[in-house]
């Protein structure tokens, strides 16, 4: 089956896209010796987990469900950072997990001993206070006021017996330069401790398999935390696994006009890619061109009752009309992951495209999934 004869709307992941990501951050790993484990928050196609075990050497969590479906399904490495565990859950996420990062030292108190009667790894998340991100500030970790990672004001190296790494994560698609400059703001603050860890996890938000990406820079932070404190350097990406690797199709319903052409789609940004709202972004879509470029503009709705369910004003060669298939690009990162079923919309299926260009459905969802999540 070809992309386009596909039930709409579907996500479609291309097998040959990932296996190129894939490369990309093993030859990282190849070259430097550190560690690279995904994290699932960005991408849990499980159904990929076999393909991206070969290449990365596991998978971190936010939380228990997580933590179960990396250690079910890719049964590798298995990381855990959460803001603050349920006591009712932190016994299976130690008997799952390899390596347990905590947000506080209250924290530490409360469980640490249980890890590493367990024979785990006990981490400490730290937050350098250094921000690095000027358009997405529901995305720093380092903001005023962020409930993530433990600030050098309220760091109590007394509490630090036990404790085999630092966790930190700052970043939100960005490039080296950044990490570089979050590296320099770690090693200022809490640099006099790292001589005594065993490893340090630089978090995600690097987008490795991005074309203009600084590799150069990447390993060279890498290699100053091997060389200058002999630590086991982890990277936990999410995006950069599945970056530009996967489509959601979907169908034009109907062409309404109010002050312009407006074309209802049987998809959905509120619902299907959440992400196009919240950072806000207007996401790629093939075929089409910016406002004014090619002759045909329309604004794409979703086919809710939010006002706001829009995904972007684009333009085409031809006129759409009903029946048309439209593709987007970039939706295999936070789109399965943040879906919903607001309204009643169906949650749309799941495909893969193999390197010969032909498609199978691996997952479809109907009234169940809605249904099933209500009381």
């Amino acid at each position: 089956m070809k992309i386009t004869q596909l039930p709409t709307p579907c996500y479609v992941v291309d097998e040959g896209l990932i296996k190129k990501n894939l490369e990309v951050l093993k030859g990282v790993i190849d070259r430097t010796g550190c560690k690279i484990i995904l994290a699932q928050k960005a991408f849990s196609m499980f159904k990929m987990y076999p393909l991206i075990g070969e290449y990365l050497d596991g998978t971190t969590a936010s939380g228990l469900y997580e933590a179960r479906l990396g250690y079910e399904e890719m049964g590798k490495e298995n990381h855990i950072f959460s803001p603050a565990y349920i006591e009712d859950e932190i016994d299976e996420i130690i008997g799952i997990c390899d390596y347990i990062v905590f947000n506080s030292f209250l924290q530490i108190q409360k469980f640490k001993d249980k890890v590493l009667r367990a024979g785990k790894k006990a981490g400490l998340r730290i937050n350098p206070q250094h921000s690095t991100q000027g358009e997405h500030a529901i995305y720093d970790p380092c903001s005023p006021g962020s409930r993530f990672g433990v600030t050098i004001d309220h760091f109590r190296p007394d509490l630090l017996e036990g404790i085999s790494g630092f966790h930190f994560h700052t970043l939100c698609q960005q490039n080296s330069n950044d990490l570089e400059k979050t590296l320099e703001e770690v090693e200022k603050r809490f640099g006099q401790w790292l001589p005594q860890m065993e490893w340090i996890n630089m978090g995600g938000g690097h987008h490795i398999t991005r074309e203009d990406y600084d590799m150069e820079i990447l390993e060279n932070c890498i290699k100053r935390m091997q060389n200058r404190y002999n630590l086991e350097v982890y990277l936990e990406p999410g995006e950069a696994i599945a970056l530009n690797a996967g489509y959601l199709i979907t169908t034009v319903l109907d062409i309404v006009q109010n002050e312009m052409d407006i074309a209802i789609l049987d998809t959905s940004a509120a619902c299907h890619m959440p992400d196009v709202l919240e950072m806000p972004y207007r996401p790629p879509l093939l075929h089409s061109g910016n406002i004014g470029e090619k002759p045909y503009m329309y604004r794409l709705g979703g086919n809710t009752c939010l006002a706001g369910d829009t995904i972007g004003d684009y333009s085409f060669d031809k006129p759409l009309e009903p029946g048309d298939k439209l593709i987007f690009g970039d939706m295999a990162i936070y789109s399965m992951v943040k879906n919903n079923t607001f309204n009643g919309m169906p949650l749309p299926s799941i495909a893969i495209k193999d390197k010969e260009g032909n498609c199978r459905i691996i997952r479809r969802f109907g009234y169940e999934e809605f249904k099933t999540r209500l009381s």
